[in-house]
């Protein structure tokens, strides 16, 4: 079994974590996909909204995908390593909200995932990371908007994607797991960490500083730099 694996916040600026590994596991109810340690991001703003705005929209219909902050935010690499997996050209879909149109979405769940790997992770990334043996996928990107290239090597924090809403989502934000295979049809997850973030948990009034960890259930997120080691002179 592959130990914990370290990696950096693929994004910058405030970030609202969802089914994460640090209230349960498997964090999104299966392992199916490799899904058992995933976490979900959703970019919010400085109130730590999701949205732009709430309408009848909101609560009686679908909303363009358009008004929800994380949509063409950059999605960056979260680890040096190697791209291994490329799949682009899922549309994005209108962002879900509302009982009424989040209970009919729901019931087409085993639909999607009979259609295969593509009708759940949308457009995706996997990278395999340098000396741990394991792989990154990057899931739910816009569509069009992958930078780089089967085989291309990437560096932790370079830019290679937009936050989308392609495949089984319901509103514009970056699925993150790790695995121990680049097939995400037979991957089983394996547990990570993210190094230096702000966390300000749910219902917390203060901000917390975590030099490693899991995001909490709820917490909104944003990265801190990570120091350049120390040389004598």
């Amino acid at each position: 079994m592959i130990r914990e694996v370290m990696l950096s916040l693929p994004f910058e600026g405030l970030w609202l974590a969802r089914n994460s590994p640090a209230r349960r596991v498997p964090s999104h109810g299966t392992d199916l996909l490799g899904e058992r340690y995933a976490i979900d991001f959703i970019g919010v703003d400085h109130r730590h909204r999701t949205a732009d705005r709430r309408d009848w929209r909101t609560f009686l219909a679908t909303e363009p995908a358009e008004r929800f902050f994380a949509y063409g935010r950059p999605i960056l690499a979260p680890a040096d390593g190697v791209v291994v997996a490329v799949h682009d050209g899922e549309i994005d879909h209108v962002g879900r909200r509302s009982q009424l149109t989040l209970v009919p979405y729901a019931m087409g769940q085993a639909a999607r995932l009979r259609q295969g790997v593509e009708a759940i992770a949308g457009n995706y990334l996997i990278i395999a990371l340098r000396d741990s043996g394991a792989f990154v996928a990057l899931v739910h990107l816009r569509a069009g908007s992958i930078r780089v290239a089967l085989g291309e090597e990437v560096t932790t924090g370079q830019p290679i994607a937009d936050c989308g809403n392609s495949g089984n989502s319901t509103q514009p934000h970056v699925h993150v797991q790790v695995m121990d295979s680049p097939d995400l049809s037979v991957a089983r997850g394996v547990p990570m960490a993210f190094r230096r973030f702000r966390e300000w948990p749910r219902g917390a009034r203060h901000l917390q500083i975590k030099e490693s960890g899991l995001p909490g259930e709820g917490a909104v997120v944003e990265p801190l730099p990570v120091p350049e080691p120390f040389e004598a002179p």
